[in-house]
Order: structure tokens, then sequence, then C-alpha cells
């Protein structure tokens, strides 16, 4: 090792001396969540700024869960304020014996501090960091805390996580509860935007998770409100008649709950499974029912946090609930004894479960509480439902029959499709290293930067094989529409010429053994006409992927190319408009429009004729209308659809997966009436091109 410099040795030796006391830095009050809010909201985003409502929502929740609320209200008010009631025991307002401020004072403005720590404060609470309603406190320009309790109503003002006063009675009540007001902070959000759809569906949820809980949500935003009079009323809907709003309040919990993810599929059995039971100091609460689908929807909950990765309690009712069907087949002769017993996978088809855990002690792996990690938890579900589903079997016989029918179903399904995979993956192996020959693949191996293009016809194929970039552009034409894999079995699927050629170009496989580390390609583009025949094909390339490849989806490797609609000559200036707004502006005000014949190939259009440019000659306007890629010769089609420069591309995500796997249901499955209410009630906003 190489001796240092004097130099060197003085400038280590100031450094270290700078190092002191003096230079850590301690952020007062919430500070350090303004300066990290992406810390305790995950993101600045849309996600973030509807994570303030969830946070002050889950309090008056916990008061609910407690058994001490049954009505809460949230309201979106003008200028995108919100605002929370509850009728619970209302936070209190005495002196703190550690603070020397008032309670309120206290939780509303100190990080790690509220009544979810021990003592008698909750039983069961969703959040367990004490950060929820401090952080909201911390992000917001304003809140205004007004308590109701001890026969007074109590409230304080804060800004940006600074009390404005202190905490004051401003009146006598009768009644109890809290009723949190907050602004979001412009400088925290860049976007102040709240989605009432997204709202309702997330409050309609926790709805079914808490037996009995009315949860009113009302859209305030569009007109003037006053507040009601200080001590009268904790709420305010009387004063809101022509908002639009919902309200929630399910006294089935989580078996309202299953009826309503099941409303556009067909039961193959009529009674839902459902127990809740304590055990071990666990809550378990556990729902299921079969219906006529291949795929499972499986969703759970700890605390009434929906746990996206699952964790211990799902792992627990999965082994229950394959040993019970296993036990039930065997004990009642429903299964030969040459069949294998039902794995995991069997089981689990076609099934809809709901799987919530409630417990004082909880632990979650991750900071995002998407899996929960609490030992306990899966004894406890194991234990429960075991029991429970055993004794549903016992007493529903032909309930039983459905759904061991179903598993032996789905049994014979995965041979098939096991020997159906191994025969594509095989065969592929031995032809060019498993791509199929309609593949024009690109030169790079380096996943990172190749592209593949999935291209309607082979039209549009031949234009993009000889536009493309050669070194990191690969394209696959696809003959026709694909199969519709909503419905369809593995061995179906890979029975498919178009799907196997997708398989094997991917590169991932498929099924139990897809690999995602596998991925050929980093940006995956689906390239389809702008018209009908081409935004079905889209449909079904999406539902194949969120079906089977959504991991790809979750990665942000799936995209959807933009072509243009319009190719406008000016003269001898050519320009693309990829909609009727972008032809408007290009064509501008000055255009003299006219019904001018358009050039050979061209389609004619209404608004072809003259423009006058700014030295006063006239320069004739032509303009085509494309219909499919295949119309654009190689240059064109490289300089507006395949040229990462210029191209428009847009990135599919998954922002909801229940509510992407119901329209998926909705649209691709076999309830036409479902299927046709859908439509119908979203046609204003389609944009058809006629």
């Amino acid at each position: 090792m190489a001796q240092k410099s004097k130099e060197e040795k003085a400038a280590a030796k100031t450094a270290v001396g700078a190092y002191s006391a003096e230079s850590i830095t301690v952020l007062e009050g919430l500070e350090a969540v303004r300066r990290r809010p992406g810390m305790y909201i995950g993101t600045t985003g849309s996600d973030g700024l509807h994570h303030l409502i969830w946070e002050v929502f889950d309090n008056s929740r916990d008061e609910a869960m407690g058994g001490f609320a049954d009505d809460i209200e949230v309201v979106l008010l003008p200028e995108n304020s919100i605002r929370v009631a509850d009728n619970g025991r209302g936070i209190p307002v005495d002196v703190h014996k550690q603070t020397k401020v008032s309670a309120l004072e206290t939780v509303m403005t100190t990080l790690h501090a509220g009544g979810k720590f021990g003592g008698d404060g909750y039983k069961v609470s969703g959040g367990l960091h004490g950060v929820g309603v401090s952080v909201v406190n911390a992000l917001s320009v304003y809140v205004q805390a007004e308590v109701h309790r001890d026969g007074g109503v109590y409230m304080q003002e804060y800004a940006r996580g600074k009390k404005k006063a202190s905490v004051k009675k401003i009146g006598a009540s009768k009644l109890h509860g809290t009723v949190i007001t907050f602004s979001a902070d412009p400088e925290i959000f860049n976007k102040i935007e709240y989605d009432f759809d997204k709202i309702v569906a997330h409050l309609r949820e926790q709805a079914y998770l808490v037996k009995g809980l009315r949860i009113s949500v009302i859209d305030a935003r569009g007109g003037s409100l006053k507040s009601p009079e200080a001590g009268k009323d904790l709420y305010i809907r009387s004063l809101l008649s022509d908002c639009p709003s919902m309200t929630f309040y399910f006294e089935g919990g989580l078996k309202s709950l299953v009826s309503y993810y099941n409303r556009y599929q067909k039961p193959i059995h009529k009674n839902i499974f459902y127990v809740e039971k304590e055990e071990d100091k666990v809550d378990v609460e556990i729902s299921l029912q079969y219906v006529d689908d291949v795929a499972a929807r499986m969703v759970a909950f700890a605390n009434n946090i929906y746990n996206s990765e699952g964790g211990t309690h799902v792992t627990g009712f999965k082994t229950a609930l394959t040993r019970s069907l296993n036990a039930y087949a065997r004990k009642n002769n429903l299964a030969k004894e040459s069949d294998e017993n039902f794995t995991g996978e069997d089981v689990l088809e076609g099934l809809t479960a709901v799987v919530s855990v409630k417990m004082r002690e909880i632990q979650f792996e991750g900071q995002t509480k998407g899996k929960l990690g609490s030992v306990e938890a899966r004894g406890a579900v194991e234990t429960v439902f075991s029991e429970a589903f055993s004794y549903f079997l016992e007493e529903n016989p032909d309930d039983a029959r459905a759904i061991i029918g179903k598993s032996l179903l789905a049994m014979k399904a995965r041979k098939a499709a096991k020997a159906a995979k191994d025969s594509v993956l095989r065969k592929g192996a031995l032809e060019g290293f498993g791509l199929p020959g309609k593949l024009a693949d690109c030169q790079s191996k380096e996943a990172e930067e190749s592209e593949l293009f999935i291209v309607e016809g082979d039209s549009a194929g031949g234009s993009g094989k000889q536009g493309r970039d050669r070194r990191t552009q690969a394209i696959l034409p696809l003959r026709g529409k694909i199969l519709n894999v909503e419905r369809a079995r593995l061995d179906k699927m890979l029975a498919s010429q178009e799907i196997r050629y997708l398989i094997l170009a991917l590169g991932t496989a498929i099924g139990d053994v897809f690999d995602l580390s596998k991925l050929r390609y980093h940006k995956i583009i689906i390239a389809t006409d702008a018209d009908v025949d081409g935004a079905h094909i889209r449909t079904l390339l999406l539902t194949l992927f969120y079906r089977h490849f959504r991991p790809v989806i979750e990665g942000g490797y799936l995209y959807i190319a933009q072509p243009p609609l319009y190719k406008i000559k000016r003269g001898k200036e050519i320009l693309y408009a990829y909609s009727d707004d972008d032809k408007m502006k290009l064509l501008g005000k000055d255009a003299e429009i006219s019904e001018e014949p358009p050039e050979a190939g061209e389609e004619k259009d209404p608004e072809a004729g003259e423009d006058v440019s700014a030295k006063g000659k006239k320069q004739k306007i032509s303009i085509q209308r494309y219909k499919g890629l295949g119309e654009m010769n190689p240059e064109e089609l490289w300089e507006t659809t395949m040229d990462p420069a210029r191209r428009q591309l847009k990135l599919v995500t998954i922002e909801d997966a229940q509510d992407a796997d119901r329209v998926f249901d909705i649209l691709m499955g076999e309830d036409v009436l479902s299927r046709k209410s859908f439509i119908q009630s979203n046609a204003k906003l389609a944009n058809l091109d006629i």
C-alpha cells in the first residue's frame, strides 16, 4: 500500500478535526418528514398524496376496530382540502405527563407518539409506528383538529407541522369523536389532485373488513361549503345533498367481500364459506368460494392492511386448504387410489379467497407492509381454517363434490399442460435455439438495450424488418387475433402457434418455470393498427401478458406504440400528427380548407387544402389518414414509430391490480350482460375512430 504524502496526511487530519458535534444536524419536530417525505409516505406523487388520506382514515378505522366508533365520513372539500370525521372517543386533550402539553398536540406534532404502543389504548391497530397523523401534519400547509369529548369541543390549528396556537375549548358538545381537516402542501406535492374513484375503492374495501362500520365518501370539490356550527354535528353530509357520494355498510364482512369479487363470475357451489374465530390471541377471518375460472384470486390483510406479497397467514391458509381437500377426497372416495394428491396449484384454480388476521403485536417484512412476517399467524390460520373448512365440507356435500371436481379437473389440466409445455420447450430447443422462424431478431444479446416489436400481420412485419435498427430492434409479426387466454388453460394456450412463437421469443418460459431474469428484451412494444381490429388484438395481447407474464408488466418492460394517424404534406414539408388535435395544430389557423382531391395512394381528408404562408404564398396541403402500419414504407415506420429519438411509447402499468383483474374479467370473460353494461357505462370515455 502506497504511503500518504505529508499534504494528504494534513488534509485528512483537518477533515477529522472538522467533523465534530457541530457537524451533526438535528432536525427539530417534524422537519425530518419534510426533508425526506418519501421515507414516510413512499412517494410525493399521486400514491403518496392519497396516502395522507389513508393515514388519517386509519386512525378513525382503528377506533372502529376497537369497538369505539361505527361511522366515518370522508369529504373532498373545495380547494383540495380533505375532512375526515368519526364518532370515536376523541383524541385526549388533557396534558401529557412527558411532553407537558396537550395529548392532542403531542399526537399531532410528534413522531412515534400515539395510543398504539402499549396500555389499553388499542387492542388492534393498522399502524404501529405512531407516525400517521403527525406525518400528515408535517406535509400539509394547514391542518385543523377538532375533538368532541367530555362535554366540550376542542380545536387546534397547525401549519406545516407546527402549532399556530395552543389547544382551546371553543364550545359545549354532547358528541364524541374527532374531525381532522388538512390541505396538502404544494411545496411537497407537485400536483394536488385526488382521484374520487380510487378513494371510493379503498374505503369500500375497508368497510368490508370492519363489519358494521358505516363509511361515507363525499366529493364536495365542485361547490361552496359552510362548516357546521361548532359542537352541533360531526358530519356535514346533510349540507351536501347535491354532491357525488357513496356510503358503505356491510354486516357480512369478508363473506360480503367475496360475493363482491365474484359478481362477474359463475360460482360452482352455492354456499360461501366463512369463519371468524380467535386462536392464540390472533383473530382469524376467512371467506372463500370457487368459480368457473382458471385463475385464482386471493387477497390477504393483516390488521386491515393489504398484504400484496402475502405472508405467514397466506402460507398457513394454503397448507390447510390443500390438506383438507386431499383428506376429504380420500375419505369419501372422490379420488381414485391411483390418483396422486392435489398440489397447491390444483386447489387454487378458480378460488376466490380473502384471509384476514388481526393481532396486537404484528411484524411485517419490509417498510411497505406488503408481507406479514408474524410466525404465530400461520399456526392460528391453519388451526382455525382446517377445523372450520372440514366441517363445511361435511355439512355441504354438494358443495364439497363441486370443489373436489374442480380440483380434479385442474390436476388433469396441470398434467396435460406440463406435457405440452415440455414438448414446446424441448422442440424449441432443437430448432434454432428455441427462436421461432418468423422472428427477425436483433444482433445485440444484451437485454437492457434490446427491443421486441410485436406487430400485426406480415405487411407491417415486412416494413418493420426493413426500417428497424437491426442492432437493437427485433420484429415478431403475429397473424390475426391470438387466442383469448382469459379462460384458457396452459395446454390449450400452447396449442396456439402464435402464442408459442411469442413465448419462445421472450425467453422466459411460462407457468411454474417462468423466469423473468431470462427475458431477452427489456422493451416489449405492442404495435397494432389504429382501428377496431388493432385495438382487439392489443387487448388480447394485454390479457396474455397480465395473466401469464405479469412480472414483465410490473418490471416496466411492456409498452404500447403510438403510430401517427395522419401524414401531412405542406409544400415540401412532411409532418406527422398523432391525434386529431395534433392535426389541427399543425394545420394552423391560417389554413384555407377546400375539397382538394388527395394524391394517389392517400386517403382523402376534408381538411386538406391550401395554407397561406408568412410570405403570402399558398402551399398545397394533402393529408393521408393511416389505417395500418402496413401502409407505411420502412422509412416512415422508422421515423414515426421505431426511432427512439422521435417515437411515442406508452408504458403499461398496473396501478390497481384488483381493478385490472375485474376489467379483464368483464371484457374477456363469458358474462355478456356485464360486458354490455360496462361498455354502456364507459362509452362516453372511449375515443372512437369511425
